[in-house]
């Protein structure tokens, strides 16, 4: 091939894929568009598009021109396995001149009489995103040319792709997240209970939840917790955990045995998960609070009349990777009229420059017998106020409601 020829085919390329008209197409639009255009510009038979599904262990048909079966039929192809898991898990072009149960998982390739075949990783920043194929029934050689280009598509592609998944999964997680916190917190006459939850402004939502649920013989059920990670697929973890920890609250009134539970639930089931957790469980009869912490930062205790403080409660290991392995231990405290208990996740506290010692002492500054919506709203202002945290923030206060005349302190809030 001539320069000049060499040339106005690689411009061929580039005008395909940079054209503006493309940023107007949804993504399936947007493959087939593509796809159809790779397929004339190197006059093969087949293009097909896989990517990696949510787990990163396989690769998916998502979009082809000229074998529609590997879609219609869901195609999967481990990493690591055949042609296509090679250019995945090598992250790099392989050509081959052969096409058989030796060199590739699906039977459709060879079924469909292709010779030969070269594959490019389809990656965006930094992240694999799926494989780019193409392949031929005739016998010929892909050229060092053939596949840079073969690449340039690929990475549009990718882009495109990315781009489309990351909206798509911060949909999923905001709408997954909303649908399990709870609606509407439980209220008795004599207890009360309040809430906020902030997404963080880097990650948009993530792994943070609180729950309140009545639990049999006259007790209530409080848990706030932080999955490590974001996105989609800390919601689902989020998910996954507030349901199994509801399930064996019911089964189980000892805290410390509940989230030993739930950690040899999530470290078998859930290998690379941890998450931090404060459960509670409030006695209502008796106003005492058994507490269990698993890497969770303690809530602060406002009793009328004393300093607000941390609570000491033993700090067992986060919840996932086997790292309970000795058990868990709680603690009791009594929760008289007119006190509160004020549960927070780290991005509440946590700044980056800012010790964090200085954080929680501004915060026991803040936490006074109040009611629990007023304790949130200024909890809220004194720690947030008018800059956005970049982590994900969920706060839950309880309170137990004063008998009728109770004085009631205001807070010292710091100026």
């Amino acid at each position: 091939m001539t320069d000049v020829r060499r040339l106005a085919r690689r411009l061929q390329v580039l005008e395909a894929i940079t054209d503006s008209a493309l940023r107007e197409l949804d993504l399936d639009k947007l493959f087939d568009v593509l796809l159809q255009q790779v397929r004339a510009l190197f006059a093969v038979d087949t293009v097909t598009v896989l990517l990696v599904d949510p787990s990163g262990g396989q690769l998916v048909a998502r979009a082809t021109a000229g074998l529609e079966e590997e879609v219609i039929q869901g195609v999967r192809v481990p990493v690591g396995s055949g042609f296509a898991g090679t250019v995945a898990n090598r992250r790099e072009p392989v050509q081959i001149d052969h096409v058989d149960a030796s060199t590739v998982v699906n039977p459709l390739l060879w079924e469909r009489g292709l010779r030969v075949m070269v594959g490019v990783p389809m990656v965006a920043q930094g992240r694999l995103i799926g494989v780019l194929h193409i392949g031929s029934t005739t016998s010929r050689r892909f050229t060092d040319e053939d596949v840079d280009l073969l690449q340039l598509a690929a990475d549009r592609l990718a882009t495109a792709a990315h781009m489309h998944r990351s909206r798509s999964e911060l949909a999923a997680a905001a709408l997954l997240q909303d649908s399990l916190l709870p609606g509407r917190l439980p209220t008795t006459p004599v207890w009360e209970f309040a809430a906020r939850y902030v997404p963080g402004a880097e990650n948009g939502v993530g792994g943070d939840w609180y729950d309140v649920f009545e639990l049999p013989d006259e007790r209530i059920g409080v848990v706030i917790g932080d999955v490590v990670g974001s996105g989609l697929p800390a919601a689902i973890v989020m998910g996954r955990l507030r349901s199994a920890l509801r399930a064996y609250a019911l089964e189980f009134p000892d805290p410390a045995e509940v989230l030993g539970k739930l950690d040899r639930k999530a470290s078998h089931f859930e290998r690379s998960t941890m998450a931090t957790v404060a459960y509670a469980v409030i006695d209502t009869a008796t106003a005492r609070v058994d507490l269990v912490l698993a890497g969770h930062l303690p809530p602060v205790l406002a009793i009328p009349g004393e300093p607000a403080r941390l609570v000491d409660a033993p700090l067992g290991p986060p919840i996932g990777h086997d790292l309970a392995v000795t058990g868990r231990q709680g603690t009791t405290l009594d929760l008289p009229p007119g006190a509160l208990l004020a549960f927070y996740t780290d991005g509440l506290v946590e700044r980056r420059g800012v010790d964090l010692d200085s954080r929680l002492e501004q915060l026991c500054q803040l936490v006074a017998p109040a009611t629990a919506e007023t304790a949130c709203a200024r909890i809220m202002a004194g720690l947030v106020g008018n800059q956005p945290a970049t982590d994900d923030i969920a706060l839950l206060v309880t309170r137990h409601r004063p008998r009728p005349g109770w004085p009631v302190s205001a807070p010292t809030v710091p100026v």
